[in-house]
């Protein structure tokens, strides 16, 4: 990271659309808190991204500063890996959009949608998933495999 830290996360807030939340700001701590509370990592900023843009600036950001990254969907993963002590966190977990056609039967899922919002759109069409038991796990995690491991 550059030696004027503050310096830098003022410049990627300006670059992004979405929110970069500090340690210093008022809401760090609910921004880094997962379904596990027992992980107590402390991120340098949260990047609640707004677009695509936001996370590719995000991606950039960590690699020209030399940060480690994680990446929040749900916030389910038991092991923690949606934090990361020092890093850039890029908060996905506001994308919670699920979208249904009935008659292809496929959903479309934003990454930070969990079971209970894609069960909510699919049982208004009579469609269920054997996809997971916890309605707070997300549906990314559970996809890519994330949730799964201790």
């Amino acid at each position: 990271m550059t030696t004027d830290k503050t310096g830098a996360f003022e410049a990627l807030k300006t670059a992004i659309r979405g929110e970069v939340v500090l340690a210093t700001d008022a809401g760090y701590e609910q921004a880094r808190s997962i379904w596990n509370a027992m992980i107590d990592r402390k991120p340098a900023a949260i990047v609640r991204c707004a677009g695509v843009a936001d996370v590719m600036h995000s991606i950039a950001f960590a690699r020209d500063h030399r940060l480690p990254l994680a990446v929040r969907g749900g916030g389910h993963n038991i092991a923690g890996n949606a934090l990361c002590n020092d890093g850039l966190v890029i908060d996905l977990s506001h994308w919670r959009g699920v979208r249904v056609d009935p008659n292809t039967r496929r959903a479309r899922v934003d990454p930070g949608a969990t079971l209970g919002d894609f069960d909510h759109e699919t049982q208004a069409f009579g469609l269920a998933t054997p996809l997971g038991i916890n309605s707070t796990t997300g549906v990314a995690g559970l996809t890519l495999g994330a949730d799964s491991a201790g």
